[in-house]
């Protein structure tokens, strides 16, 4: 019996919030089961029927596990010479070698294949270097475009994580006390937050500064304020 990994991320592109990814290991039997209970790419589905899964998902397969990256740390990876595609190359890493580490026994002699759905444009150097960070040998790593379509066990990871990362920006909202949307840059709810709170919440730690939709904000920001001298 084969087992398999799938690896998606949610909120890679937000300027508010942490990026969750998150890793489901199932066999062959636990495939059919995500399949018949209509797990899709979690864009493709609405937000009840993501959180009328999340249990059912957890319960399907053999194991899971689930990764937040915060603003800060995603902030800090130019500073220790990373890209955001090599740092969610590590934390795929991260999430591959957890499962194959809790499960090692289950695992001994079993064909894994992993599937990961790419974030960069060049599949092959980008798994090369996921690769190199994964500890295990002896398995099938695919990194693939659209692997949260084509692969139900991505298609899993992907409603963990984004389900996962909805109720983390709840978590956020609430501690504020405002309500600003998705997080996204195209949110209008998110740009109005911007404009009015930045300031009051720019030390908190929701923030990615490093987005060219923060950096545009505060630069004209600055470009008011000389303005009215």
């Amino acid at each position: 019996m084969g087992f398999y990994i799938g690896v998606d991320d949610a909120g890679r592109g937000p300027v508010i919030g942490a990026m969750l990814m998150a890793g489901v290991l199932v066999n062959e039997k636990g495939q059919k089961a995500l399949k018949k209970m209509g797990c899709k790419d979690s864009k493709q589905l609405t937000r009840d029927k993501r959180e009328e899964l999340f249990e059912k998902i957890k319960k399907a397969s053999e194991g899971y596990h689930i990764v937040a990256t915060s603003p800060d740390e995603i902030d800090g990876r130019a500073s220790i010479g990373l890209d955001l595609n090599k740092l969610e190359a590590i934390k795929t890493a991260t999430i591959v070698n957890a499962l194959l580490e809790q499960f090692e026994e289950k695992l001994k002699n079993e064909d894994i294949t992993i599937v990961v759905d790419c974030p960069s444009p060049n599949t092959e150097s980008w798994k090369n270097y996921l690769k190199g960070h994964i500890k295990f040998e002896n398995i099938d790593l695919r990194c693939e475009h659209k692997a949260d379509v084509n692969h139900v066990e991505c298609s899993a990871a992907s409603i963990l994580a984004k389900v996962t990362r909805d109720s983390e920006i709840q978590k956020i909202k609430e501690k504020i006390g405002i309500d600003f949307g998705s997080g996204y840059p195209s949110d209008p709810a998110t740009v109005e937050f911007l404009e009015k709170h930045s300031n009051k919440f720019k030390h908190e730690g929701i923030f990615r500064k490093t987005w060219g939709t923060w950096v545009e904000h505060v630069r004209k920001k600055e470009q008011k304020k000389l303005d009215g001298f």
